[in-house]
């Protein structure tokens, strides 16, 4: 069936290519979630789940996943990289319960000739007998041809017979990748609209690589030359510099070439937060569209512009994608963007003042100092001389762990004149201090706030004894809130965030209750 003008679909390849990665490897119950919330929550069209054969524990994995898509309506979504080996990619593939192959063929005569042996009679002989066993298990077949980006411009002829060759076996799509990145947007229009003209019956789909950092354009070219069906990961995971970013494809294809997709834009940072949490990679901050600083204003005049009328505003606003707009305190910032936070925590000043708090953060940004919207009570304490709204003191903290034993952790807060002692346990030394302070907060009736990200930094280059910074994220009344603390012992710089997160969460019930 031909696609449609102006539909394009996705078929994410995070569980298989972007496993290529160096030390990513998802164990069953990730690539399961991963799957799920691909096809259920984002709506990708197609995903390839994994390459045949590759072990036990995989043939397992895989059988978890289409037995879910097979309950809820996604089988013909799940695909799987099989080889041309007759029989066994097949059979395994049916075991694990799929029932589409993507057949791994050689698309240039380099690598037919230098890696099989074989000639291109030998090698399609052998493609034929594996898909036509497919057939007869009813397993649906899809072609990679693989290298075909150098087997284009090296050896056309050979291309051109292969597919001539391959015309009437059935094959749904014959997938063209980039495997190598070397193309550029110019090469990628000329070399596809030639192949869709020469093979009008044939339909293909458009696999890039970022090894140039041209994976974004190329695929906004490949479907000017008429490309329908386009390969990507989740944040760039694939072998080398990575495959495509489905996140910023989606939203290219859609903005810029007025493309319809099935993506649900709003599940893009969630699903990607998931794939970054699983593989172990993190992405920048400034990565397009999931970044964690993507929607962020430093410089103030950015912030003016924002409060008067939106003069700062793209097409890709945080709302399109269930996200908020910040501004950073720094020493780019001015008055709009120390109100934007303040307005956030919920903290009213009078114009002297905000001049002061203003001034001490543009002192501080000079000193390179990372500063969040929770940092400002204590900057507003420091400038205007007032103990209102540093109510907590830690006191006393002891927390210990050691080898196959629960960590625990006693404490002694001080909160405004009243003294608290608590002590918990829990899976290392800070899940131990969470414990204790969780009792705590149970008194006050405050609830506990729910930790979304913690990172922990430590200098290139630190020695032991170097300062750590620990980078909280939390949930908090429906908001995202950063608190970030510094000390010699990675378990305490996390305390000093988690008190100053405590110390705002109390400022924010004084300011509720009046």
């Amino acid at each position: 069936m031909p696609a449609l003008k102006n539909k394009v679909q996705l078929m994410d390849t995070t569980l298989r290519d972007g496993e290529q990665t160096q030390g990513v490897s998802f164990t069953p119950p990730e690539k399961a979630n991963i799957a799920k919330s691909l096809l259920k929550k984002l709506r990708v069209d197609r995903i390839e789940v994994t390459s045949a054969r590759i072990s036990e524990g995989e043939l397992s994995s895989v059988q978890n996943i289409s037995g879910w898509a097979s309950e809820n309506g996604y089988l013909d979504s799940i695909e799987v990289l099989g080889f041309i080996d007759h029989k066994k990619s097949v059979d395994w593939i049916k075991e694990a319960g799929c029932k589409v192959m993507n057949l791994l063929t050689k698309g240039s005569e380099n690598h037919c000739r230098n890696q099989l042996r074989k000639t291109l009679k030998e090698h399609v002989a052998d493609i034929r007998k594996t898909i036509k066993y497919a057939n007869s298990r009813n397993v649906n077949v899809n072609v990679y041809l693989e290298d075909w980006s150098n087997g284009y411009q090296n050896s056309p002829k050979y291309v051109f017979q292969m597919m001539d060759a391959l015309k009437d076996e059935g094959i749904n799509h014959f997938m063209l990748p980039d495997t190598l990145g070397v193309l550029s947007p110019d090469q990628v229009y000329s070399m596809l609209k030639d192949m869709i003209k020469r093979f009008p019956w044939a339909t293909f789909d458009f696999h890039p690589h970022n090894d140039y950092g041209l994976g974004v354009a190329n695929v906004l070219y490949a479907v000017k030359a008429g490309v329908r069906n386009v390969h990507c990961t989740m944040n760039c995971l694939g072998e080398r510099a990575g495959n495509v970013s489905l996140a910023e494809i989606a939203v290219a294809l859609h903005d810029k070439l007025g493309m319809e997709l099935s993506i649900d834009e709003s599940n893009l940072a969630p699903v990607s937060e998931m794939v970054e949490s699983f593989s172990g990679k993190r992405l920048p901050d400034n990565a397009p569209i999931v970044g964690e600083n993507v929607f962020t204003q430093t410089s103030g005049i950015h912030a003016d512009g924002d409060k008067k009328a939106n003069l700062y505003h793209n097409p890709i606003v945080p709302e399109r994608f269930g996200r908020k707009r910040s501004y950073a305190l720094g020493k780019m910032s001015g008055k709009a963007s120390l109100a934007k936070n303040l307005e956030t925590l919920g903290i009213q000043l009078v114009e002297e003042n905000l001049n002061k708090v203003l001034k001490r953060v543009v002192e501080l940004g000079d000193t390179k100092k990372s500063m969040t919207a929770a940092d400002l009570p204590f900057i507003i304490t420091d400038v205007l001389e007032t103990s209102e709204t540093q109510r907590i003191e830690l006191l006393n903290c002891s927390i210990s762990s050691g080898l196959n034993l629960k960590a625990t952790a006693t404490i002694h807060l001080k909160i405004d004149s009243k003294e608290y002692r608590e002590a918990g346990s829990g899976n290392g030394g800070y899940d131990a201090f969470m414990s204790a302070v969780n009792k705590i907060l149970k008194k006050l009736n405050l609830e506990s706030p729910e930790l979304v990200d913690y990172q922990i930094r430590i200098p290139r280059g630190g020695k032991t004894n170097a300062l750590t910074e620990a980078i909280i994220t939390w949930q908090v009344n429906g908001k995202r809130l950063q608190t970030i603390g510094i000390d010699s012992d990675q378990v305490l710089a996390a305390v000093n965030a988690t008190l100053k997160l405590l110390n705002l969460q109390l400022l924010q019930k004084d300011v509720q209750q009046q």
